[in-house]
């Protein structure tokens, strides 16, 4: 995801910046012609992600507010899509399989939360243009560059959960619980 985040970003700022220097050099509102195309595309992404995404892989969307999952629930691979908002993940009394499960959180602004309980591995990783993350004690503020954490004993638990953040600001908490 580390380097998948970086390519994406840093290809959406190239392209940023010749579509404004051919604006420039050929004195055409480029304004005027992305954001609607923006807006289609962005549209059509939506429409079709859940149709891209593995038959495995459950698909969370919304635009505010908090996606939560608390009490007694199924940890699956996942995808969490926000605009802006929380997302509370609450691994205590959850069924968490054996191996490693993958929850990615893409979001503008997200302040994430997981609570996991003490056999449970962690590995958080974060490609956000700021980045606060803490992982069990361990800190990372990150500008501009990926974020990775990983908690002592990951490779030897049996059961893991993989957290990757995507987004502009993204704000990681993960504590036992």
């Amino acid at each position: 995801m580390q380097n998948r985040g970086q390519i994406i970003i840093g290809a959406a700022i190239i392209l940023l910046g010749l579509l404004l220097l051919i604006g420039n050099l050929l004195d055409v509102d480029i304004g005027a012609l992305c954001w609607p195309a923006g807006l289609i595309l962005l549209g059509i992404w939506f429409l079709l992600r859940p149709q891209l995404v593995g038959p495995d892989t459950a698909l969370g969307m919304r635009i505010f507010g908090p996606i939560r999952r608390v009490g007694v629930w199924q940890v699956t691979e996942q995808e969490l899509w926000l605009f802006v908002g929380d997302v509370i993940l609450d691994l205590a009394q959850a069924e968490i399989p054996v191996g490693e499960t993958r929850i990615r959180v893409f979001a503008f602004v997200g302040n994430i939360r997981m609570y996991v309980p003490e056999d449970v591995g962690v590995a958080v990783s974060s490609t956000a243009f700021v980045t606060d993350a803490r992982l069990l004690g361990q800190k990372r503020e990150r500008f501009l560059t990926p974020a990775e954490l990983v908690s002592d004993g990951y490779e030897a638990a049996e059961r893991k959960v993989r957290l990757e953040a995507m987004g502009f600001v993204a704000d990681i908490r993960v504590r036992r619980a």
